[in-house]
């Protein structure tokens, strides 16, 4: 083979370089290693197996690095998702990256068994590198997204901690109670803005009498126009259904049970007419929210229409469960029938109720 011939090998096919760097790597991990029973007794390598964390940590997202891990030919190491951002090029030393792999750190990270990044909220498991990060995606004490519909709220945390900030940090409204009792008033029923909500809460669990008018919901905030697929099918669970605009929203939260649950309810326009919505979203994971089950029903005129079903988790977005219409759905003629009269007011009584299936 000529001289010439090898090195268009090579270039076509780039071997996997391993530099001084890498060995560093494998001194520490020989020390996490360690066989002497009194010293692990003592000392669970924690020193150690940090300084394998620091290795595994890309210098750009400084997120941990997952297969394949890239390296320059000076042995700076980069994961596979910052490797087009920095454009081929090493963010530490400038060289070219190309196509080389570092297996050896790749090796090393095989052999580290780490702790759930979510050890503060309670989770004591400790995992393999690779199986980790697919546990945290589903552990059961990561933290929850604040529920608030109102807005794209970025707070999480534990259940107690979002209950306080829904309180505090968005004003909402906090009920003891496990049924509900709800009307919505609106002089023009072509329009679902400005509208008035008022809630009456009884508590079941307690058998105390049906308390009074308990809160008055007034005051309407706007929102963005949602971005949505057309509205070709213009109903209700067609493929081409999207809510266009949202023109109402409230959140209230309900203790009952020694649970959380979140009673949300909308009026939004889909294709050319309002709708109206209301469900209940449970403040903790799906597991726990199968054992409850709520109803709600809107009547009048001799008429009354029910929804049953089960509340969903707080792990599943507000918009998620709304534009699935997992609720009770009341389109627009029929909350007009419901109100009676000559159609020119729109009155919906809402009520409802949370159980705890035996």
């Amino acid at each position: 083979m000529s001289a010439i011939s090898y090195y268009d090998d090579l270039r076509d096919n780039p071997e996997v370089i391993d530099p001084p760097q890498i060995e560093d790597a494998m001194d520490v991990i020989e020390h996490v290693h360690v066989h002497d029973p009194v010293q692990n007794a003592l000392k669970p390598n924690q020193l150690a197996t940090s300084s394998v964390r620091d290795l595994l940590e890309c210098p750009v997202c400084l997120n941990a690095m997952y297969p394949p891990i890239h390296q320059c030919s000076n042995g700076h190491t980069l994961c596979s998702g910052c490797k087009p951002r920095v454009h081929n090029r090493c963010p530490t030393c400038r060289h070219e990256l190309g196509n080389i792999r570092c297996l050896a750190l790749e090796k090393v990270a095989a052999s580290l068994e780490l702790p759930c990044k979510y050890k503060s909220y309670g989770c004591v498991g400790i995992y393999p590198y690779y199986s980790k990060l697919k546990h945290e995606s589903q552990c059961v004490f990561r933290p929850y997204n604040c529920p608030y519909a109102g807005s794209e709220c970025t707070v999480i945390g534990d259940i107690p901690y979002l209950v306080a900030h829904l309180k505090d940090g968005h004003k909402v409204d906090m009920h003891n109670g496990s049924t509900f009792n709800h009307r919505y008033v609106k002089s023009n029923p072509h329009e679902v803005e400005n509208a008035t909500w008022m809630l009456t809460v009884c508590s079941v669990i307690s058998m105390l009498k049906a308390l009074d008018v308990a809160s008055v919901w007034t005051g309407v905030s706007r929102c963005p126009v949602w971005p949505a697929a057309d509205c070709r099918n213009g109903g209700l669970g067609g493929a081409g259904a999207a809510v266009k605009r949202i023109m109402f929203f409230d959140t209230q939260v309900f203790s009952c049970y020694g649970q959380y649950f979140c009673l949300h309810f909308e009026a939004f326009q889909l294709g050319m007419a309002p709708v109206y919505i209301a469900f209940l979203r449970f403040m903790g994971d799906d597991d726990e929210a199968k054992n409850y089950s709520y109803s709600l029903e809107v009547g009048g005129n001799g008429r009354k229409m029910t929804w049953q079903g089960v509340p969903r988790s707080i792990r599943d977005s507000h918009r998620k469960v709304r534009d699935s219409f997992d609720g009770l759905i009341i389109q627009r003629n029929m909350a007009l029938f419901f109100s009676g009269g000559d159609r020119k007011e729109l009155k919906l009584r809402v009520t409802g109720k949370i159980w705890k299936e035996q």
